[in-house]
């Protein structure tokens, strides 16, 4: 049996590499030769827009739009960077790396200050703020924290209430996440109190801000740490169920990238829709608060995109980092 699979491996070698893509759609599948494959962090709903703009200036391409979670997207790439054009995420740290360590291509024309772009090879597009997601029915009459020791003292304070009704990532399988995390930790030790506390109420553990969204609407949990604030902004759709929490302690605020991967076949193309999101104004079709939004005062805020980001990628580093997240956060 065992030579029949290696004869499957040597004939077929992704058989057993088949992607199940959260979503995947085509945009002007009826377009000519150039077509964009873009591997991307960001669900379709938010990101259409911007693909529907691009087509409107360039008809003549079509965009293959795939979405998969941040981790998955640096272990597919690595995999296959030839079957990408272009790779969208939120992890900030991953696509540092993915640049520094030669995958993406030199774009000298797309124009952005030093902290949001790697060597003309990774462009930050969007400035997004983690944010702390209440639903607002399990907060009614009481009191809504403002800061990181707030939220602690209210979750001690009602242990009964918040058992089990507590969500945030799971950084082991969660790229960006893990990102917040280790930004967090180098900013305050309130993050690890904050972590021990949510242990101790049975936290539910996430893989993206979507998925806790959906569960804080629908009243399975009442807050929801770390939540990427453009989707909860999004995903509430004006229903007067969710509140939108920017801790004033201090900000955790990453900037989405996109890169060129080298070997593109369509390299004109994919740097034609890249200069697009960097460029797309604040208030047009945007779905996702762009970089332009917030120009003045971003390079404070925002994660940088500097080596500083790889420190927590260290193997060592992050397997120390995951022990003692575990301790805090699994309860045995």
């Amino acid at each position: 049996m065992r030579y029949i699979i290696a004869l499957i491996l040597f004939f077929f070698p992704t058989f057993v590499f088949a992607q199940a893509w959260e979503d995947r759609q085509v945009f002007n599948a009826e377009a000519g030769q150039t077509r964009l494959r873009v591997i991307s962090s960001t669900d379709t709903f938010l990101f259409a827009p911007l693909i529907a703009a691009f087509l409107e200036e360039n008809p003549g391409i079509s965009i293959d739009y795939m979405v998969t979670g941040t981790a998955d997207i640096d272990r597919i790439v690595r995999g296959a960077p030839d079957d990408f054009d272009i790779v969208i995420s939120s992890a900030m740290d991953l696509q540092l790396k993915l640049a520094n360590d030669g995958f993406g291509r030199v774009i000298d024309d797309v124009r952005l200050p030093s902290w949001a772009q790697w060597h003309q090879s990774l462009f930050a597009f969007t400035f997004e703020p983690a944010t702390i997601v209440i639903n607002r029915a399990a907060f009614e009459g009481g009191p809504i924290p403002e800061t990181r020791q707030q939220l602690i003292e209210m979750l001690r304070a009602r242990p009964d209430e918040f058992l089990g009704r507590v969500g945030t990532y799971d950084i082991r399988q969660s790229g960006l996440g893990y990102l917040f995390a280790t930004q967090d930790a180098r900013a305050s030790e309130t993050y690890w109190r904050l972590m021990e506390v949510m242990g101790g109420l049975n936290v539910r553990l996430y893989c993206c801000s979507a998925d806790m969204i959906d569960d804080l609407v629908n009243g399975e949990i009442a807050v929801a740490y770390n939540v990427l604030g453009s989707y909860a902004s999004a995903r509430a759709g004006g229903k007067d169920v969710l509140e939108v929490i920017l801790p004033s302690d201090f900000q955790t605020t990453m900037m989405r990238t996109a890169l060129v991967l080298d070997g593109t076949p369509e390299p004109d193309a994919a740097a034609t829709f890249v200069q697009h999101l960097v460029s797309s104004p604040a208030g047009s079709v945007f779905s996702l608060p762009p970089l332009a939004l917030y120009d003045a005062g971003a390079e404070r805020e925002a994660i940088g995109l500097d080596p500083a980001l790889l420190t927590f990628l260290d193997r060592l580093k992050r397997r120390r980092f995951l022990t003692e997240w575990e301790s805090a956060v699994i309860q045995r």
